[in-house]
């Protein structure tokens, strides 16, 4: 039996992650803060300073900025931001857009002076806007997530208590990164998954099913970027693992080209909350699982991510939708019917077959991505299904789950610091 208290910190850090947005969050964070700047200084900013993080740089460089008309990049997402003027919808901020909105986004990106420049910060999630309308200056600062506001002023003069009391009451703010490494690990999620009551999650897993499964479904009937979804439908037998593949992607594929529909994400991001909970979903439907189960299914899919991502940090260079195919493979071994062992021999064969894959920014791309990293999460449950698995000494596997995850995490955070400079640099030359 688990103790009252993990129970506590585990439900509480499920109900902190899984949230709707609607877009890619790092261009809807920025949107975010200059709804908030344009509600500071009472009226449309003239000119706009915007200092970003590299890695938020580099993930809102390609994506399309949604309710748009499909503009894209840094600027679209700050004139996004300050039309719409909605800072209380928080990561549904451009939700309150309308289709005459376009046309006031487009000029006043023309017209106003937005200015862009990196950060020199330590934290990879940065970003400070400073603006000015008419005599007043008004500064919004957002750091380590996607909505922690962490400074908000006009004229010197502090409005932080204004804008952090957006924060829902129930939300935890202790539930941090260190929380996160120091508490989970994969044999108390199991358990947790076993045996929490579902009635205070059930809203949130309801709503992760609800938004993810949708935007899905509207990435395989209609065609957004590289219509990886719909490819993978038409050229193989359509097996479970396929469709799981296909809807996943094809979630993916309408996120990154604009579409207007939310999705419940996972560790700040909508790509991992769809990786983690789509081929669950998919898994549990072909094989007549019961709802309950699929739930449950969940909550070890999406811990499992949440726990690989404590250790990287909320941007790096190594892509985020590996660790949520890792949690998927856990989330799918749990569903039918698997072990703790063999949950956990899932996650290191899959961390074992695609660990290092760069993240180069949201973009079409990310489709690509997604359906290998659920491919990858199959495969290492089909292996420790069978009895197959990757032991200690295989590169940077390591004996035991978790300390194979932290060698993950000190693989993104430190090995790959110099990789994504790179990245970042790349990118920026184009």
């Amino acid at each position: 039996m688990l103790s009252p208290e993990i129970i506590t910190n585990y439900t509480e850090i499920l109900k902190d992650e899984l949230h709707p947005a609607m877009g890619c969050t790092e261009p809807i964070s920025i949107a975010y803060a200059a709804s908030i700047l344009t509600d500071v200084l009472g009226g449309e900013a003239e000119e706009i300073s915007v200092g970003l993080s590299g890695n938020i740089i580099k993930n809102v460089k390609s994506v399309v900025v949604p309710a748009t008309g499909g503009m894209h990049g840094i600027e679209s997402a700050v004139a996004a931001g300050v039309i719409a003027n909605a800072y209380r919808k928080k990561l549904e901020v451009l939700g309150a857009l309308q289709e005459k909105d376009v046309e006031r986004i487009a000029a006043y990106k023309e017209n106003c002076n937005i200015a862009i420049h990196e950060l020199n910060s330590h934290c990879s999630f940065d970003l400070k806007l400073t603006g000015k309308h008419g005599s007043n200056t008004a500064t919004v600062r957002i750091r380590e997530n996607h909505t922690n506001v962490i400074e908000v002023t006009l004229n010197g003069v502090s409005l932080l208590d204004r804008y952090c009391a957006l924060k829902s009451e129930d939300s935890n703010e202790d539930n941090s990164k260190e929380l996160r490494e120091n508490l989970l690990n994969v044999r108390d999620i199991v358990a947790f998954a076993e045996e929490t009551p579902l009635d205070e999650l059930r809203p949130f897993l309801e709503k992760q099913i609800e938004l993810n499964m949708t935007i899905a479904i509207e990435g395989l009937r209609n065609s957004y970027g590289a219509s990886i979804g719909k490819l993978l439908l038409q050229i193989g037998n359509p097996d479970t693992a396929r469709k799981a593949r296909a809807y996943a992607a094809a979630g993916s594929d309408a996120r990154m080209s604009g579409c207007e529909l939310a999705v419940c994400i996972i560790s700040g991001s909508g790509n991992q909350g769809i990786t983690a909970s789509v081929p669950v979903i998919i898994y549990a439907k072909e094989h007549g699982i019961s709802h309950e189960r699929l739930l449950r299914a969940l909550i070890v899919s999406n811990l499992v991510t949440v726990h690989q991502k404590a250790g990287i940090g909320c941007l790096s260079a190594y892509c985020g939708a590996i660790s949520a195919g890792c949690g998927c493979g856990a989330g799918i071994a749990f569903l039918l019917g698997s072990n703790y062992s063999q949950i956990a021999h899932t996650i290191v064969n899959a961390v074992a077959i695609l660990s290092g894959t760069i993240c180069d920014g949201a973009k079409p791309s990310c489709a690509a991505k997604i359906a290998m990293a659920v491919e990858a999460g199959i495969v290492g449950y089909e292996m420790a299904k069978t009895g197959r698995q990757f032991y200690a000494g295989d590169g940077i596997v390591t004996k035991g789950v978790e300390n194979t995850i932290r060698n993950i995490g000190r693989l993104a955070r430190d090995g790959m610091g110099e990789t994504d400079k790179e990245i970042i640099k790349i990118m920026l030359e184009q």
